[in-house]
């Protein structure tokens, strides 16, 4: 179905046209027009399957609807035709979509940004953590139409009494999952008590079980379900590969040997630790790659310019904590690359989903070494599918391969994919990924297994580090 036959309004039309994008994604087609209609949505939806224009597309129709309305009510109380052409209602944000991290805040901006391209006099307010408050500040006070925020600066912003949410109709939570694994749940409720009782909720989630499954029922009202390629959905486009290292210095041989392959034209590199991304670009940068590190530590305005340089393909290897697991959109990736394991088995999902973006292909490599076994197997149950085991020549492993314990899906016989996503929680049945327990703000800090590795090389002054990067401070 195109968009043309969804009852979207012509400026979101053309603008979707303008993108490049002649029909709908399945979830598109699921979520937008029982979003228009005004209901509540509880969505579940693998990355990469347009779920941001999902959501981005309904809350600009509604900007508009109000502008009409203004407009007619103007109208009728008498007020000139060209007055009315020239103003906009000037009031608080009608829209309000969480996310986890600035990287998604940012994406989603950009989003909504390209299909509200025709909308005139658009006003969007993104307000993430690592920002000066300044110029979030008069982007409050300029009336936005729709706010894209981080819970945790929001919440600074509206306890300090600089933001009026009590306008809002629209409130969206993405990858609400991943805001709860971050600590972010009691920020939500203060938020979302903040937001008019009576509004039109969406959610957004990998999974509804456990805690995520009641923040919906607390937040929503009679929602209605959407299940679109879950987890266990095998990515037809991404190639999958394992490669078991003996050590430490057998990964770092593989890992060189892929990252001179001709067929890379961008890689993302992952790893479990800030200090672990910042020594491995300096690795590679002493290699001659052009890369940078990405992860939490560092200021936004230098995050902003590193994704920069990789959209810009001044960058050829990106290398990253999970923070580049959501949210970033580079069709230029190629390969992923799991150098250190993700903390909980559902990021590997979010990570191999950064490539084979855009109907493009992608290949998706793991390292592992024998202590990675369970995060494999974890890895394996969460997906339902084994990842293909693989060998380079010249760089097999000598030790024996591990034996990862067969993996089974859950759910009941003869029951598939998405008809498990779509069956609801037995209540008071809670479900908590394993791991998640140990997640916070600081999801990226050193795991007690990384204190068993050997010692790396002491790092090199700032001055002389990154010399690969130095495009980025420029």
């Amino acid at each position: 179905m195109s968009f043309d036959q969804m009852g979207l309004e012509s400026a979101l039309t053309q603008a979707v046209a303008h993108a490049g994008y002649a029909s709908a994604t399945e979830v598109q087609l699921a979520a937008i027009p029982p979003a228009l209609a005004g209901e509540d949505l509880m969505v579940s939806s693998c990355t990469g399957s347009g779920k941001t224009a999902s959501f981005i597309l309904p809350a600009l129709q509604r900007v508009l609807k109000a502008r009409a309305e203004f407009h007619a009510q103007r109208t009728a109380n008498g007020a000139a035709a060209e007055s009315v052409r020239r103003d906009t209602p000037r009031r608080a944000a009608r829209i309000l979509v969480l996310v986890p991290t600035r990287e998604l805040a940012l994406q989603v901006s950009k989003a909504a940004d390209t299909y509200g391209r025709m909308v005139k006099n658009l006003r969007l307010a993104t307000i993430v953590g690592g920002v000066p408050y300044p110029a979030q500040l008069a982007a409050l006070r300029g009336g936005p139409d729709i706010i894209i925020a981080t819970p945790g600066r929001l919440l600074d912003h509206l306890q300090s009494g600089r933001c009026d949410l009590g306008s809002v109709e629209l409130l969206v939570l993405d990858e609400a999952d991943r805001m709860l694994d971050l600590g972010f749940i009691d920020d939500i409720n203060t938020i979302a008590a903040a937001v008019p009782a009576v509004r039109q909720t969406l959610m957004y989630s990998a999974t509804f079980a456990g805690n995520v499954g009641n923040l919906a029922r607390h937040l929503l009202r009679d929602p209605k379900r959407i299940a679109v390629a879950s987890h266990t959905t095998a990515h037809v486009n991404i190639e999958q590969r394992l490669h078991w290292a003996d050590n430490h210095n057998h990964k770092n041989a593989l890992l060189d040997h892929i990252l001179t392959q001709r067929e890379v034209e961008q890689a993302l590199v992952f790893t479990s630790t800030q200090r672990d991304a910042d020594w491995l670009a300096d690795r590679l940068a002493d290699m001659g790659h052009k890369v940078a590190s990405l992860h939490g530590g560092m200021p936004q305005g230098r995050r902003n310019r590193v994704l920069q340089g990789l959209r810009s393909r001044h960058l050829r290897v990106l290398v990253a904590t999970d923070v580049a697991a959501r949210g970033l959109d580079v069709p230029g990736i190629s390969h992923v690359i799991n150098y250190g394991m993700p903390m909980k088995a559902e990021d590997y999902v979010h990570r191999i989903g950064r490539t084979g973006r855009a109907g493009r292909d992608g290949l998706a490599v793991t390292l592992a070494e024998r202590m990675d076994t369970d995060m494999v197997r974890r890895i394996q149950s969460f997906t339902t599918q084994p990842i293909p085991v693989t060998m380079i020549g010249g760089l097999e492993p000598k030790n024996p391969q591990p034996q990862v314990k067969t993996f089974r899906a859950a759910g009941r016989p003869g029951e598939g994919a998405a008809a498990r996503a779509a069956r609801p929680t037995q209540p008071g049945r809670q479900s908590v990924p394993r791991g998640a327990a140990f997640a916070s703000r600081k999801s990226e800090a050193l795991r007690p297994r990384d204190a068993a590795r050997p010692a790396r090389p002491a790092r090199k002054p700032a001055a002389a580090s990154h010399r690969a990067k130095t495009f980025v401070s420029r």
